[in-house]
């Protein structure tokens, strides 16, 4: 797996976007703020995705490696490819799955994913969706990287929750590597017009605060 890219690769982030920016500060402390949110969430990720061993699988906004880490423990042949924007949460991504041949990590952005089509037979995406600034160019990116047969998992937060919709508002004020989150439907319509179709979906609250959607989508048939 690792021909297909060198580190040069990281060269395409540019060091003035603001998610990296602002990830790369959190990069120390990331694992530590959101340590049960991270747990909760990708392990419902990881039981969602049900990953066969032998499949080849992207993880788009892989931070600091949590869910490859989780992947890996079970399966430690698994080949899985981590990519982000921070190149400081790739550095402890890097280091958690060191003693892993298969796990590797490229700084890109997901509206360019610098991989051969039909590459993968599954990609994840968890928390990473409302910082994408060309959601639908990263969909479609997505889909040409997809083997035909392979399929997509994305987890976001799902904005037809009131937290959710306050958060979204109030974020979009402050934080400038901020995009938005959407409503289940919009999310939908955004798989739809980059060619998946839906297999399955679900709204799923973590707690009292977290309330996410996801969905697992397949590439639709061409006309």
């Amino acid at each position: 797996m690792k021909q297909w890219w060198t580190d040069g690769l990281d060269i395409f982030c540019m060091t003035s976007d603001p998610v990296r920016q602002q990830h790369d500060r959190l990069a120390g402390v990331y694992d530590r703020r959101w340590k049960h949110y991270i747990a909760q969430t990708l392990t419902f990720l990881k039981n969602w995705a049900c990953v066969p061993p032998q499949a080849t699988v992207l993880d788009i906004g892989c931070g600091t490696g949590e869910f490859e880490r989780l992947v890996l423990g079970e399966n430690p042949e698994q080949r899985i490819v981590g990519l982000d924007l921070s190149s400081k949460m790739l550095e402890i991504a890097r280091h958690k799955c060191q003693c892993y041949p298969n796990a590797t990590f490229c700084a890109a952005s997901a509206a360019a994913l610098p991989f051969p089509d039909c590459t993968f037979d599954i990609i994840v995406s968890a928390s990473a969706l409302h910082y994408f600034d060309q959601p639908d160019v990263s969909l479609r990116e997505m889909r040409r990287v997809l083997k035909p047969s392979g399929s997509v998992v994305i987890m976001d937060w799902c904005k037809d929750y009131f937290l959710c919709g306050l958060l979204d508002f109030v974020l979009k004020l402050i934080e400038t590597a901020y995009q938005q989150c959407y409503s289940q439907r919009e999310f939908h319509r955004l798989l739809i017009a980059a060619q998946f179709e839906i297999q399955s979906s679900k709204r799923v609250r973590f707690g009292l605060l977290w309330e996410l959607m996801i969905a697992t989508a397949v590439c639709a048939p061409k006309s």
